[in-house]
């Protein structure tokens, strides 16, 4: 009972978290701010939803099988951890390069 209550937790702020990045990418006004929106709440929901997937699986399979699923998404949490803010970083270096300018605010 208490490990489904945290379960849930877990997904309703994954899904808080991504409709965060998801008004970010909306509402800010360059392409930096959009990417790093995205990026940072992407991420962080990634991580609580692989989070919540990987408990349920503890919770309904205590057995050997269960634990390595589990496992298993550990690992692509780890993978998610690692390669989503590297990707974030080469896109807006890569948008640096070709020379996509940085909002500004206009000088009178």
């Amino acid at each position: 009972m208490i490990i489904n209550g945290i379960i849930v937790f877990l997904l309703y702020l994954a899904l808080v978290i991504f409709a965060t990045g998801t008004a970010g990418i909306l509402r800010f006004p360059d392409f930096y701010s959009r990417l790093h929106a995205a990026g940072k709440c992407d991420t962080m929901a990634a991580i609580l939803a692989l989070s919540s997937i990987a408990l349920y699986h503890l919770s309904e399979n205590p057995d050997l099988g269960g634990v390595l699923v589990a496992l298993k998404i550990l690992l692509i949490l780890v993978f998610v951890f690692i390669s989503s803010p590297t990707a974030t970083h080469a896109i807006s270096q890569a948008a640096l390069i070709i020379g996509v300018e940085p909002w500004g605010r206009e000088k009178k």
